[in-house]
């Protein structure tokens, strides 16, 4: 089985028009956290299927902080832990609920604006559930479009697998911190996946050490090009 990263197209070379100013309703706060010392905020990570509206909390989760209290960021994090998928690490700075905003243009199959999140007209996700991927979980956004005729966008939920080989990355302590999870290292100049960690059950994930990179299966890769989908670049990710 061969693996791809799914990434927008390269820029200047786009043929469509649609692009999106948004946010995610609710949010963990930043972590200055007190194991490594660093300013912690996963932006790549989120649940929009994830409803906070019930939760006394949830006003103050629609607002950004860095919070310095860990013990305070902690109790936020467990409210939320029952409503996320086991997977989930819910880093500082993980999102939930819908993309909230302003949408406009021509828009494609799939929007990839941001290198970790995608949206996809609803149509093309049932073309991609008739097909049997696995692992494509459409949930609604709150993207208000002032042209007529606009498209129904969802936003995919994906989840945390797989991981990046150790043979590509710095010699550094691999282990993420046990307060904040974040890692040492960055995205490798030349990525290798580790085999043993990637998920049998999924078509599309993203890697646990590597939150902003997105992975699709080449059974994935060659439903999108039979459709004739737009708008994305892949790039095939070895494995070992």
């Amino acid at each position: 089985m061969r693996f791809y990263e799914l990434d927008s197209v390269p820029y200047g070379t786009a043929r469509y028009t649609g692009e999106y100013h948004a946010e995610h309703k609710w949010g963990l706060p930043g972590l200055l956290c007190p194991t490594c010392g660093g300013n912690a905020a996963g932006i790549a990570e989120a649940y929009p299927s994830v409803d906070l509206s019930e939760f006394p909390e949830a006003k103050q989760l629609e607002k950004s902080w860095l919070e310095e209290d860990y013990g305070r960021f902690e109790r936020l994090r467990q409210m939320v832990r029952p409503l996320v998928p086991a997977s989930a690490r819910l880093r500082p700075g993980t999102h939930f609920g819908p993309l909230v905003g302003s949408a406009r243009g021509n828009i494609a199959q799939i929007l990839i604006q941001y290198p970790w999140l995608v949206l996809i007209r609803r149509e093309a996700l049932e073309q991609l559930h008739a097909e049997g991927l696995r692992g494509l979980k459409g949930c609604r956004t709150e993207l208000r479009f002032r042209q007529k005729n606009s498209p129904e966008l969802l936003e995919l939920e994906i989840e945390l697998h797989g991981l990046y080989h150790p043979g590509c990355l710095p010699p550094v302590d691999l282990a993420p911190c046990e307060t904040c999870g974040s890692y040492k290292f960055g995205r490798p100049k030349e990525p290798l996946l580790d085999g043993a960690s990637l998920p049998e059950h999924l078509d599309l994930f993203r890697l646990r050490n590597g939150s902003a990179t997105l992975v699709i299966t080449e059974r994935f890769a060659d439903t999108l090009r039979r459709l004739g989908f737009e708008e994305f670049s892949l790039r095939e990710v070895p494995v070992r």
